[in-house]
């Protein structure tokens, strides 16, 4: 975000395209004093996502009361989305080198989003915070507080599916719509905050560089019951993590560089987890080359912990389960992962700019995607009717987030710019990624079929994929030609599919590209496209700039996510006023 005492003046943008779009944006930045400066900023963005309903597989009753499966429409589906942002900071310079920032920032965003089980209408989600940050050459600290609330976003998938049980049950339409829907636990309610707290110093002793600092998380999070193990909205799932860091960086000369970096972190459900990071750097006239290594990790969301979804089929691992035949399923640990990088950052020549990495992972604990476990009869030491509002539907049958096997992940990305002159230059970037497997180690079967096989790592991501650039800016025009090009893949995740016909089955169904896979429709894989990207503007002065963009140029038919439409070609066109500060010509 820029800084308002070197920013000052007032930007306004309009803007207007196909598919109902239409935004606007807003920044004005002023010093008040030589002390004190500010900055506010909005955004308004609205339009419509191209044509698409997802089918959902519904358990209808016939007038004779015979049970059949029925592929619906999603219910009361609302393609228009909505997005207003908002964000306002005040800067108060304390000394030459040391000064205080107060930051507020907000956001209502109505959109679809796509999911592992369905779509979810979100409707008027409000997220806001609230920062305090204190900026010198050897301190920064700084606290915010986040908070987040929604009442009335829920699961497309299960309203629907509830709506034709009552339609089957001889319900009116209009009783089948109301508060009648939203039953099983389709409607989601939000209400939770979030307070956050850093202190770092950064010091050198000769040719030791030294940064030392401290975090601090407190998530409070309440669903009012509505798809956490809270009860209403007076309860609060708290869940506090510390952490504290180090960074040395240790000068030997001749341009080498030795950085070792540690992080201890104490998470309440968790525990303790070390990580820590050392490698060499070897610095050139222009540019640098690594060689690094890390340990991470990836601890389990709220919702891994203590969800609640669709009347407890959906619970949260954050005590395990015991099954109904006494086996137990382990509560979900974090995910940890080692990684081994080479890369290079710099020029090569005069005009062309290479950044260059190679990397190595070895994972293990994967986090999965929602899966079904079996019955159970326990949540951790609680009778699991005590716990799943929906027992007497389904019988303690439960869905939730385990940990599983180890892979290795492995590739290269590459990023090439080129100078053809001031004003016009190429750019050209490819990623390659794979993984490995060991198919004799039955603890990577996910599925538990007795077969280590692409079905239980669920990487969902292409081999290949690449990009290339053409761009311009002169005093008066400036513009971007630019190619992205993404290999076919295969997506498995929970319900979701989208692969090619193949000899192998997913969640009890064959896999066949173009017809139902168990409960949802498979699309064929995802990928497999090139898209043309083209933008062109023209600078009228100082003030005035106008400018315009096509999105997939030769309007190719590709989809990028399960769950969400094909999408087509986009366009749009924008004015934009610059004014110089108050009082400046």
């Amino acid at each position: 975000m820029k800084d308002p005492r070197t920013s000052e003046g007032t930007t306004f943008a309009l803007g207007a395209g196909n598919q109902n779009m239409f935004t606007g944006r807003l920044r004005h930045a002023q010093k008040i004093n030589d002390k004190l400066s500010f900055r506010v900023s909005g955004e308004y963005t609205r339009g419509t996502e191209f044509e698409f309903a997802d089918s959902v597989y519904v358990n209808r009753v016939d007038s004779e009361g015979n049970t059949y499966r029925s592929a619906e429409e999603e219910l009361e589906l609302d393609n228009d989305f909505e997005f207003l942002k908002g964000n306002a900071s005040l800067v108060y310079e304390v000394s030459d080198n040391a000064e205080l920032v107060a930051t507020w920032g907000g956001s209502n965003s109505t959109y679809l989003a796509p999911t592992n089980v369905g779509r979810n209408q979100i409707k008027d989600w409000r997220i806001n915070h609230y920062t305090l940050k204190f900026i010198s050459d050897k301190w920064f600290a700084q606290a915010y507080y986040t908070t987040s609330k929604t009442d009335s976003t829920y699961s497309i998938d299960d309203r629907t599916k509830r709506y034709y049980s009552g339609i089957d049950a001889g319900l009116s339409d209009g009783e089948a719509r109301g508060d009648f829907s939203y039953e099983t636990g389709a409607l989601f309610v939000d209400d939770s905050r979030r307070i956050n707290a850093e202190i770092q110093n950064n010091n050198s002793i000769g040719d030791l560089d030294v940064v030392v600092g401290s975090q601090f998380q407190r998530d409070m999070a309440n669903s009012h019951g509505t798809y956490l193990l809270d009860e209403d909205e007076n309860d609060f799932i708290t869940i506090n993590q510390i952490g504290f860091y180090t960074q040395l960086d240790y000068k030997l000369g001749n341009g080498f560089k030795l950085t070792g970096a540690a992080r201890g972190d104490y998470h309440q459900i968790y525990e303790f987890n070390f990580v820590p990071k050392g490698g060499i750097v070897k610095s050139f006239k222009n540019g640098a080359a690594r060689l690094t290594y890390s340990k991470g990790i990836a601890a389990p969301t709220i919702l891994n912990m203590y969800g609640n979804l669709f009347s407890g089929l959906i619970l949260g691992n954050a005590e395990g389960f015991t099954l109904a035949d006494g086996s137990m399923v382990e509560p979900q640990r974090v995910e940890q992962i080692q990684t081994i990088e080479l890369g290079y950052k710099g020029k090569v020549t005069k005009k062309l700019y290479l950044d260059a990495n190679a990397f190595y992972n070895m994972s293990k604990d994967f986090l999965s995607p929602v899966t079904v476990v079996g019955v159970t009869t326990e949540r951790g030491d609680t009778p699991i009717e005590e716990v799943q509002s929906g027992y007497g539907a389904y019988g303690g049958l439960v869905a939730t987030y385990i940990n599983f096997g180890e892979v290795d992940t492995y590739g290269f990305d590459l990023g090439l710019n080129y100078a053809l002159n001031n004003s016009l230059s190429l750019n050209f970037n490819y990623s390659f990624f794979d993984y490995y497997v060991d198919e004799d180690n039955m603890e990577n079967d996910f599925n538990n079929d007795g077969v280590v096989n692409k079905l239980d790592v669920l990487v969902n991501s292409p081999n290949n994929r690449a990009g290339f650039g053409l761009n311009y800016s002169g005093s008066k025009f400036f513009g971007t030609v630019f190619t992205r090009w993404v290999e076919e893949y295969d997506y498995f995740s929970s319900f979701q599919i989208a692969a090619k016909t193949q000899d192998l089955t997913y969640r009890g169904t064959p896999i066949v590209e173009d017809a139902r896979s168990t409960d949802t429709w498979n699309y064929g894989p995802l990928g497999g496209f090139v898209n043309v990207d083209v933008s062109l503007g023209y600078r009228i002065n100082d003030k005035f700039t106008v400018s315009g963009q096509v999105t997939n140029l030769f309007d190719a038919e590709f989809r990028e996510f399960t769950a969400s439409p094909f999408i087509g070609r986009l366009f749009n066109f924008e004015f934009k006023v610059n004014l110089p500060p108050i009082g400046k010509k």
